[in-house]
């Protein structure tokens, strides 16, 4: 079975007006609030249900891996029933795992994570480029294949981070700005005539870019780059700012929330996730947004 390419199907979440990715995150606090067991059941219930209010309202979720994976093989079990479903729901998953490393163990980590039938299948996966921006080459297969997605870390809000992101190379960019620029490249060279990009970019919406060397005024030529945004909502950043955040870069803009969302605890949250995405929608698609 032939699967579009992870752009085409993110190209269809934005013309329907859906751009929020839900964030599940069950770490202690919010499974407490939530009045649930600090454990893989209580991670299991949160995700089964954050997929049930995002399908047909969000663009995608994003399971945070870690607050699963430190259930070991319970943890593991519970977040393959989240994943399925999702799957079930028709819903796009972002894996946010931030795998990274090179050659044949990069290769193992896009088969458990972006290979059809296996257990732990997203459509798109989180990855740490700091081995080098050429271990994505080791996902070509499921990206080209498969039909899958990879979003590089380029800027983030932790501020350990800032040093090694703002560092600038031999040719005169920040490590940041390299990452960007890279992404685009590979969407052009994967289709240069496709509306949005396989390969995306994480870029934290309460970040300054051009304290990183990013250019957020980009040409119009070319797929659109892929960004998932998180510092929305509960971290302070504002969605009708998302046009002087983002610039030119935000044409294929994820808005990624999870707090927001997840605070509120299990009862009403149908409607939160309703009412942020319409909200999202309405700021990216009004005269003066983004889309």
């Amino acid at each position: 079975m032939t699967v579009a390419p992870f752009g085409d199907r993110l190209a269809a979440q934005f013309a329907a007006g859906r751009h929020l990715c839900a964030g599940i995150d069950p770490h202690a606090g919010l499974l407490d609030l939530w009045g649930l067991h600090d454990d893989a059941a209580g991670a299991e219930r949160m995700g089964r249900d954050v997929v049930a209010a995002a399908a047909g309202v969000a663009a995608c979720v994003k399971p945070q891996i870690s607050f699963f994976e430190r259930f070991g093989a319970a943890g593991f079990a519970a977040l393959e029933r989240v994943l399925a479903d999702a799957r079930a729901a028709g819903l796009l998953v972002i894996a946010d795992a931030k795998r990274g490393d090179i050659g044949s163990t990069f290769a193992a980590y896009a088969e458990a994570w972006l290979s059809p039938g296996s257990p732990l299948e997203s459509d798109a996966l989180t990855v740490s480029p700091y081995m080098g921006v050429g271990m994505l080459d080791d996902a070509d297969t499921a990206v080209r294949e498969h039909g899958k997605g990879l979003f590089v870390l380029a800027a983030t809000s932790n501020a350990e981070a800032r040093p090694v992101q703002t560092a600038v190379r031999a040719d005169g960019r920040t490590v940041a700005a390299a990452m960007v620029d890279e992404a685009e490249a590979r969407n052009r060279a994967a289709d240069a005539r496709a509306a949005v990009g396989t390969t995306g970019v994480v870029l934290g919406a309460t970040l300054r870019l051009a304290d990183f060397g990013i250019d957020r005024h980009r040409a119009e030529g070319g797929p659109a780059l892929p960004v998932l945004a998180p510092g929305f909502g509960h971290q302070g950043a504002q969605i009708e700012d998302a046009r002087e955040i983002f610039g030119g870069l935000g044409r294929a803009l994820l808005a990624n929330e999870s707090r927001s969302i997840l605070s509120g605890g299990p009862g009403g949250i149908a409607t939160r996730v309703e009412e942020r995405a319409a909200k999202i929608a309405a700021a990216l698609h009004n005269e003066k947004g983004l889309a």
